[in-house]
């Protein structure tokens, strides 16, 4: 922990919290319930919840041979610890994530719909049954097998939110295969990493993607990854668009014409409990990126539990994430939570504002959704693009759900308001890529919830809130300040991949005993959980984690930069903004095209939603005798907070704070 260990500056609600409204689960919510919640209200929650801690085993063994088909049973539901990093769940037993997802239900329901793709252009949508997937799966899973991946194996896909997508996701899973997940927004030089980092010898990707009435060179920007990536044998590309796109003979393959040559059944993997279903990178503090590992057992079940219990999830429900499958959110919550529970998921490859605001709206009526799940971000947009947008009936919607950020109050009601009418319950859920499904958040149809605030934790979650100075645990309600979990739980990642020692030294060495989480959070007189965002040196952009270490490696890459700081600031509509402070060596001109290439030059390297919203050229930057650059002092300066600086004698030259805080001014009067 950097300067990340000061306090999270107090949060007038906590204080407030007395005053905060309680809004109980919408009583219309229950007149249009297909039959009603899985829970019967608060109390049978917290009697779960007690258990949950008090017996785990009891509690987990339950919930897991519920909710999946074991190909052997297990007789250890957990050994390990947080104290010594090695969680292991449900061990000897033997499942597969695909048969979980897809041929069980395909054996009970063929013709029952299991993925809803709504296509950017709306005209080019199509829906697949449980059946079709399955043939789709199997014989996806056949290409793989003879490309030469074996069980363990990392597999890269680079793939726009289509049903392919969901499709090589299950079809690694099928045959043991480790699915590496990036997400389609990011740069040839993100992808080169990733894929190099999980030594992924096979790369799938599409000759184009479609969003927004835009096209993206996915294939061409896998080319100039793979140009350093010399033991990728081979790149399976799906035809999305049918544009000419550069072909490397003997390497590249088109997905139609692969899948043509095989059967339509494989049977699945028998896979260890433990053994690793996927990778996800996430940006760690130190700028490069950190393989997520998730298990395949223990993830399962707590994205299936969730999906259960936190979106109230019932046979005939057809669930809608906005989460794109490069995030987490899209893995749990697209792709595996739904289909575990074999209900249809809509996979929508769009932007909420094409061809215009009211796109999710006409799709939530259109496939009568019952449940839909996205970030504040699209809300803020929706929300400012006015309320004229929202005219569509959504009659069968129960759930509205909120992830990747805090959600404003008044962001909040307005979902409930106006897009739900005050007939669903909002669920503002508090989790991360590391946790592997939600931890903190309201069941819907049974919390009480307050705009604002996570509320409660899931079942097996014991929260504490830390003293970041002492490192003591804070006990008793109106608290602050950081939080940790102190009991493990089945979809905890396990590692990170090929660093061990960066998980313990993230996690779980922070706190001894702990699960440390990274970020500042408030228990109110009720018990009630209000998170506050970063202690550490990540930003929050749109609900996606960006390392500011990452994008300042990115930035000392263009030749006129001698160095840079980069911190996040508010920002009405994408929750936080990338601000960048840069000093630049001698004998570089500064004009608004050096401010114009250092902009690009972040594009490129990690992609475009990493782009800074603003670049501060300044004489140097603030540091500590020692060299550390103190980003704290930046985020002041631009917060307006300068006479809230402390004590700056200590830096190595106090002089440049008043040179930044001109500058800022300056630019401010542009």
């Amino acid at each position: 922990m950097s300067e990340g260990n000061v306090k999270p500056p107090t949060n007038p609600v906590v204080a407030e919290a007395h005053e905060v409204d309680t809004f109980h689960p919408p009583q219309k919510m229950f007149l249009k319930h297909p039959s009603k919640p899985h829970l019967s209200g608060l109390d049978e929650y917290q009697q779960l919840y007690k258990e949950s801690i008090t017996q785990p085993k009891k509690f987990w063994a339950k919930q897991a041979r519920e909710l999946l088909t074991w190909q052997r049973d297990f007789q250890t539901v957990h050994s390990g610890s947080l104290q010594n990093g090695d969680n292991a769940w449900f061990l000897e037993g033997q499942l597969n994530a695909s048969y979980n997802c897809v041929d069980r239900h395909a054996i009970k329901h063929p013709n029952k719909a299991a993925i809803i793709y709504e296509a950017d252009d709306a005209a080019d949508g199509r829906t697949l049954t449980y059946s079709e997937l399955l043939r789709e799966v199997c014989k996806t899973a056949h290409v793989l097998k003879q490309m030469g991946v074996k069980k363990g194996d990392t597999v890269a896909i680079y793939l726009p939110m289509i049903p392919e997508a969901l499709i090589a996701f299950l079809a690694c899973a099928r045959i043991g295969a480790v699915h590496s997940v990036v997400f389609a927004g990011f740069s040839s030089d993100s992808l080169r990493d990733r894929v190099i980092d999980a030594q992924s010898k096979v790369v799938i990707t599409t000759d184009e993607g479609k969003r927004g009435g835009k096209l993206i060179g996915t294939k061409k920007i896998v080319d100039d990854a793979l140009k350093q990536c010399p033991d990728v044998t081979h790149c399976l590309v799906y035809k999305r668009t049918g544009a000419e796109v550069p072909w490397t003979k003997g390497r590249d393959w088109w997905w139609h014409e692969e899948v043509e040559k095989w059967p339509a059944y494989i049977a699945p993997e028998p896979m260890n409990s433990e053994d690793p279903l996927f990778l996800l990178y996430t940006s760690g503090s130190t700028g490069k990126p950190k393989g997520v590992m998730h298990s395949t057992g223990g993830y399962l079940v707590g994205a299936a539990c969730t999906g259960k219990y936190v979106f109230d999830i019932h046979d005939s429900d057809k669930f809608f994430c906005g989460g794109d499958v490069g995030w987490i959110t899209g893995h749990t919550y697209v792709v595996y939570a739904p289909l575990l529970l074999g209900v249809a998921t809509v996979v929508f490859e769009g932007t909420p504002a094409y061809p215009d605001f009211s796109r999710y709206w006409e799709v939530i009526a259109k496939h009568e959704v019952t449940q839909f799940y996205v970030a504040p971000t699209a809300l803020r947009l929706l929300k400012r693009a006015g309320d004229k947008y929202v005219k569509h009936e959504m009659k069968h919607l129960r759930v509205l759900g909120s992830v990747g950020e805090p959600i404003a109050a008044e962001v909040w009601k307005w979902y409930f308001e106006i897009v739900g009418k005050e007939e669903a319950h909002v669920v503002d859920t508090y989790w991360q890529t590391e946790t592997g499904s939600h931890v903190i958040t309201p069941l819907a149809g049974v919390t009480p919830t307050k705009p604002g605030s996570a509320s409660l934790p899931f079942f097996g979650i014991e929260p504490a809130i830390i003293d970041p100075v002492s490192g003591e645990e804070i006990h008793g309600n109106d608290v602050e300040g950081v939080l940790a979990f102190k009991q493990p739980w089945p979809s905890m990642a396990r590692t990170v991949w090929g660093a061990h020692k960066r998980y313990m030294d993230t996690y779980l060495n922070v706190y001894k005993g702990y699960y440390f989480t990274g970020d500042g959070a408030g228990r109110d007189h009720e018990g009630y959980y209000w998170i506050r965002g970063r202690v550490d040196d990540v930003v929050n952009v749109s609900g996606h984690r960006l390392s500011t270490a990452e994008i300042e490696a990115a930035l000392i890459e263009y030749h006129a930069v001698a160095e840079a700081a980069v911190v996040g600031i508010s920002d009405e509509l994408t929750g936080q903004a990338v601000n960048a402070f840069v000093a630049i060596k001698d004998g570089n001109e500064i004009n608004d095209q050096l401010r114009k290439d250092l902009i690009l030059q972040v594009r490129k390297s990690i992609g475009p939603f990493a782009a800074p919203k603003a670049i501060f050229v300044v004489p140097d930057l603030p540091k500590t005798r020692s060299g550390k650059i103190m980003r704290r002092i930046l985020r002041k300066i631009l917060a307006g907070e300068e006479d809230q600086l402390g004590d700056t004698s200590t830096l190595s030259d106090p002089s440049v704070v008043d040179k930044i805080i001109e500058v800022v001014h300056q630019s401010k009067k542009k």
